[in-house]
């Protein structure tokens, strides 16, 4: 959805172009933008017809940081104009700029530095590839680095390619893409986490957020996993109400993936098999074969803890 702004007259024949082109568009004016302001910064794209100053001043009390604001676009009255005025990485307005300018027929501007120099920003890559960034004030150091020119080391535990032309294998800044949460690292450094890992999990009935939460942490520490790369959980269908789960799905913002019986007999061969599972749901196994329905390469077998099963699978 999209929030738009318009002053004049003629700004509003801009407003005609762009709800021509897109079909969700919220139109604002001059006279009624004010009581409906703190409905309009909740909106992903905002775009002022404005002059750049006037957004500037409207939103100013509103700006919290580079990750959390909207993708903010300013255009001129006349429409010749398409300016990428916040959030033009992480929140996608460079991107939204020149879509509009194009759909427009204006001129797209956009003013970030990596942009200007040709490579893709770190940010934006984690964006596109659905990188958790550990430490963003590493991150925003290495960019700065990068925008210098300076020579930077790529160590990642996926295949990925950098769009940056000063790599090599002793630079003066690292980029570490890994899922390991401990490894040998060199300053100045930021670490961004790939999301290939898989949960697959098995539990009694009442199971608490406590107990879930923690085992899965054990596991992970004991086998030297991040956390952040976890891209999914899986469990038996029967799970679609455990309060305890459905939390730590929801805190940890992870989706879930239930799978049913028959689709685990399928696979359910290939594990370990535990009569009191089958007593109670008609299957030897939970944890594994959810883990590897979602991603076949298991990494860590099933682990118990505290009446809670993990087990881990990557993603090749």
């Amino acid at each position: 959805m999209i929030a738009c702004i318009y002053f004049t007259k003629e700004g509003e024949k801009v407003v005609k172009k762009i709800k021509d082109v897109y079909e969700k568009v919220d139109v604002f004016s001059k006279e009624n933008f004010k009581e409906n302001i703190e409905k309009i910064v909740k909106y992903e794209r905002i775009i002022f017809i404005s002059a750049v100053g006037i957004a500037v001043r409207i939103l100013a009390p509103y700006i919290r940081s580079k990750w959390q604001d909207p993708a903010v676009l300013v255009i001129d009255d006349m429409g010749r104009y398409v300016i990428s005025l916040l959030s033009g990485h992480f929140g996608g307005a460079n991107e939204f700029c020149i879509e509009v300018a194009e759909k427009i027929g204006a001129m797209p501007i956009v003013t970030t530095a990596s942009d200007g120099r040709g490579f893709k920003s770190l940010d934006l890559i984690a964006k596109d590839n659905d990188f958790y960034i550990e430490d963003k004030e590493r991150l925003k150091r290495i960019t700065s680095l990068m925008i210098e020119g300076r020579t930077i080391s790529i160590c990642s535990s996926i295949n990925i390619k950098i769009d940056y032309p000063n790599i090599t294998d002793e630079g003066e800044a690292f980029i570490y893409i890994t899922y390991k949460d401990e490894f040998p690292r060199k300053e100045p450094y930021c670490i961004l986490r790939p999301k290939v890992l898989h949960v697959g999990i098995g539990c009694k009935r009442g199971t608490s957020f406590e107990k879930i939460d923690s085992a899965i942490q054990r596991v992970f520490k004991e086998n030297n996993l991040s956390m952040f790369s976890i891209k999914s959980i899986g469990t038996l269908d029967i799970k679609k109400d455990e309060e305890g789960l459905l939390r730590f799905a929801k805190e940890k913002k992870l989706p879930v993936i239930f799978f049913s019986r028959e689709e685990i007999k399928k696979v359910e061969e290939n594990f370990p098999k535990s009569p009191w599972v089958y007593r109670n749901f008609g299957i030897y196994s939970v944890a594994e074969p959810c883990a590897y329905l979602l991603s076949p390469n298991i990494i860590v077998n099933r682990k118990i803890i505290d009446g809670v099963t993990v087990a881990v699978s990557k993603e090749d």
